[in-house]
């Protein structure tokens, strides 16, 4: 069984929500998915590269964790938080300049936990980093960081 695809509102409001926070500051833009498939999509600036003139390692590690905290909040359903507890990203391919697509997928979820995998292309297809993000669930309307 497939999942339904995200409707074009909930994509804006996962853009709206997150684009208060860092996703916003970096411009890491939600563009479809599933709850079992989260897309995103950035374009590299100035303002991401580290003194070389590459995409800083910092900037595909924030990518990774927004992408797989957003896909879990997304698969909780309104039933509570997802926050990420463990990130490992690896840096594949050095990128200079255009656009990168990422695609966050599960491996596994559970009641209390959830790991998520995160593929980062460029717009060529190839594998530029790759990370796996380990997410707590936090259930009800809990303040996070209490």
């Amino acid at each position: 069984m497939s999942a339904e695809p995200l409707s074009s509102e909930s994509i804006d409001q996962l853009n709206e929500i997150s684009g208060r926070g860092f996703d916003g500051v970096i411009g890491l833009k939600y563009v479809g998915g599933t709850t079992d498939r989260l897309e995103a999509e950035i374009e590299v600036n100035p303002s991401l590269l580290q003194p070389g003139g590459i995409v800083h390692g910092g900037v595909y590690c924030a990518i990774v964790e927004s992408a797989a905290s957003v896909a879990g909040v997304n698969w909780l359903a309104g039933k509570g938080h997802a926050v990420g507890v463990n990130n490992n990203t690896d840096f594949l391919r050095a990128t200079r300049s255009g656009s990168l697509s990422a695609v966050a997928e599960p491996i596994h979820r559970g009641k209390s936990q959830q790991l998520w995998v995160v593929t980062i292309t460029d717009v060529d297809g190839r594998t530029v980093a790759r990370g796996q993000v380990r997410l707590q669930n936090i259930y009800g309307d809990k303040e996070l960081g209490k």
